[in-house]
């Protein structure tokens, strides 16, 4: 069954959505029920649509996903573009996997998030001892499905006629997002009464809504000038400062608290420079802020990093 907005289930779905209004959509699709609900929705958009699979290369046979999402990509009408990237496995591992999906995949991609995906964020990011930016969560200007719930995505696929592909890992309590999922999400809800993953992507709304407002405030100001970065109330300076992050890293995530903490003691004087993350660095000279990227020296070759120590200039 080819996903149309005539159909009744499909045209409630999609009016919950909010994908672009204009524009060619690419869509990640890893074969899962939300992923294929995302591509399904894109699709009964009338947009034209390409379906992106990544194959990280961490399981064998992962090839029969890329199959899978192919065969459905084309009887849905979208285009179909496979990608291949190595991630080996060990620590940090999803962190690793999303940085290099990043990489392969186009700027503004979509993807198939729930708002039971957001709930798990807003958790994960209060676990991390995130502030109210990181509170906002995700953003529906990528993540479309942010208004449906995983069963409807589930329901969806039924409803297509499409065998969606059940990804092992998303049950690997190596993962700390999976025990979120699996063991607090379910705890919560015992313990609040109610399901709390409404709650909880309501808090991420309210959060983004402020955090626009800060970032609305930091638009004018220069993050490299140290003294206006100072001059201004602490959420504004470090909504630019992660502003400026954002474009001279080409999109790395932004600073954790402890990082950004490190900046603003950079850009008030009381230290000199500091380490970022993911070997980047930020150095104050006259007065002017700099990222430089520095990556890992061998033991004992060279130097070590600048002194810190606090100045006045």
């Amino acid at each position: 069954m080819v996903p149309d907005r005539s159909d009744p289930l499909v045209a409630d779905l999609l009016e919950r959505c909010e994908f672009p209004r204009e524009g060619h959509h690419h869509v990640g699709v890893s074969g899962g029920p939300d992923s294929l609900a995302l591509l399904a929705l894109a699709v009964a958009s009338d947009a034209e649509v390409t379906a992106h699979h990544v194959d990280h290369g961490l399981r064998p046979g992962s090839d029969r996903e890329a199959a899978l999402v192919r065969t459905v990509a084309r009887r849905w009408g979208a285009a179909f573009e496979a990608h291949s990237v190595q991630v080996e496995d060990g620590p940090d591992l999803e962190a690793r996997c999303r940085d290099a999906r990043m990489a392969a995949l186009p700027p503004g991609w979509l993807t198939g998030h729930t708002a039971d995906d957001q709930a798990e964020t807003v958790l994960l990011r209060l676990l991390r001892g995130t502030g109210p930016s990181g509170l906002a969560a995700m953003d529906r200007r990528t993540h479309p499905l942010l208004g449906l719930r995983r069963s409807e995505t589930e329901a969806l696929c039924a409803h297509l006629e499409v065998e969606p592909f059940e990804d092992p890992t998303n049950r690997d309590p190596r993962f700390t997002r999976n025990r979120v999922r699996h063991e607090v999400i379910p705890l919560l809800c015992e313990v609040a009464g109610r399901d709390v993953v409404p709650l909880l992507a309501r808090t991420a709304k309210l959060a983004r809504e402020q955090s626009e407002v800060v970032e609305h405030l930091a638009e004018d100001l220069d993050a490299t000038d140290a003294a206006a970065v100072r001059s201004r109330a602490t959420p504004v300076a470090a909504a630019a400062l992660r502003r400026w992050w954002r474009t001279e890293t080409d999109g790395l995530p932004p600073p954790d608290e402890a990082a950004m903490g490190r900046m603003l003691e950079v850009a008030r004087g009381t230290r000199r420079g500091c380490d970022v993350s993911r070997h980047w660095r930020l150095v104050r000279t006259a007065g002017r802020l700099r990222l430089e990227h520095r990556p890992p020296r061998p033991a004992g070759d060279g130097p070590a990093a600048a002194d810190d120590r606090a100045d006045t200039r």
